[in-house]
């Protein structure tokens, strides 16, 4: 089955239920890349031959994820190249980076809790090559972007950022979902790893158990609220990942919805197998 015959099953809709912006965009990624049909929610699986219902193109999978990488590649290579141009030392206090006269091509901040070396040739964190373009990506973007209006506390969720609909659905399953399941009944170990990475207490008032604010990035905090699990009433432990209102000044959607999921895989990391 080809991407449009499989199109021709969805309802054309572009909702963005199945965490891609447009009908076509899944089409492509079941019948190309091995992606599960049943990430859409109205395709009927009985129409469906049974590879792709099972998200058993492997082979697919694979030449999409070579493509991916070679186009994350090509795009750390044309953000190396806008830093070039840029003054590190102006952009240090509007990012809430350190810049040094000894070493004016180096901008040094915190990611994560891990120390970033950005320089406009090399890249580390915690002295030790970053390789994951996916990483070079957020962490060059956010140099490249060169700051804006600062963090104020007024929280927003992703859904009030502009043209973000698609990535409402993104963010739930890699960070909120995951989260959630994660550390159900185990909120005092949320908010104890929260602070390994600089998390702070979120402001009082509100009802969420445990209420963290995460500086991903120098000045791109997520307000992590998580509500614990009530089996005598029949609800899961909750997630809800919050943004300053003009964090987009500092980084896109793409790079904030990763920013989230690193956040996640941080403090997974942190949580231990």
């Amino acid at each position: 089955m080809n991407p449009l015959e499989f199109v021709a099953l969805t309802p054309k809709s572009n909702c963005g239920q199945c965490g891609y912006p447009t009908c076509l965009a899944f089409a492509v990624a079941v019948t190309k890349g091995g992606i599960p049909a049943a990430g859409c929610p109205f395709i009927d699986s009985d129409a469906l031959p049974s590879d792709l219902k099972q998200g058993q193109n492997t082979e697919g999978l694979r030449a999409v994820a070579r493509g991916q990488e070679e186009r994350d590649m090509a795009l750390v290579a044309h953000l190396k190249s806008k830093l070039s141009a840029l003054d590190f030392q102006r952009l240090a206090g509007q990012l809430g980076a350190k810049w040094s006269a000894d070493c004016p091509d180096m901008l040094r901040f915190v990611y994560l809790g891990c120390s970033v070396a950005l320089g406009k040739e090399q890249l580390e964190v915690d002295g030790r090559q970053l390789i994951d373009p996916r990483d070079q990506i957020l962490l060059y973007n956010y140099v490249a972007f060169g700051g804006g209006r600062f963090p104020d506390g007024n929280w927003v969720g992703m859904e009030s950022l502009p043209n973000s609909i698609s990535k409402v659905r993104t963010l739930a399953t890699y960070c909120e979902q995951r989260l959630g399941k994660r550390f159900a009944a185990r909120g005092w170990r949320l908010r104890e790893l929260c602070r390994l990475v600089g998390g702070t207490p979120g402001p009082s008032g509100q009802s969420a158990d445990v209420g963290m604010i995460v500086p991903v990035l120098p000045h791109v905090p997520l307000y992590v609220l998580f509500w614990d699990e009530e089996l005598e009433d029949g609800f899961e432990a909750k997630v809800k990942v919050l943004f300053d209102h003009n964090v987009m000044d500092f980084l896109d959607l793409e790079s904030l919805v990763f920013a989230a999921e690193r956040m996640a895989d941080r403090l997974a990391e942190l949580d231990g197998p």
